[in-house]
């Protein structure tokens, strides 16, 4: 399984970005697909997760901003972030899950400035 992560750059606080993964088999094949982040000197985390069945869950401090959405049509899973903080500042990866084998796309630089 190969994803393809696109759309991160540079905004200023309040902005909007979106962000798009593409998976290289069909979406439902996959358990749980996401988007996590890396700060420096942070651990990653998990921003916002899609199971297979389309059950959305979300990190408490992006809650009301951001939306994970899907097409399956292009197997391609979207983060789309509003309100932009300083904050959410980081690399974003996108991930996978099937049984027991996790995947993860190349990281996408997100920066806001205030």
């Amino acid at each position: 399984v190969q994803l393809q992560a696109s759309g991160g750059g540079l905004v200023q606080a309040g902005g909007s970005l979106r962000l798009s993964c593409a998976a290289s088999v069909s979406i439902f094949t996959l358990d749980v697909m996401g988007w996590y982040r890396e700060a420096p000197g942070k651990k990653r985390e998990m921003v916002a997760a899609i199971i297979s069945g389309g059950n959305t869950n979300y990190e408490d401090s992006v809650k009301g901003r951001f939306t994970i959405s899907r097409d399956s049509a292009k197997n391609t899973v979207y983060l789309q972030m509003n309100t932009l903080e300083p904050e959410d500042t980081a690399v974003y990866y996108c991930g996978a899950r099937r049984v027991t084998e996790v995947y993860w796309g190349q990281g996408t630089q997100v920066t806001v400035s205030s």
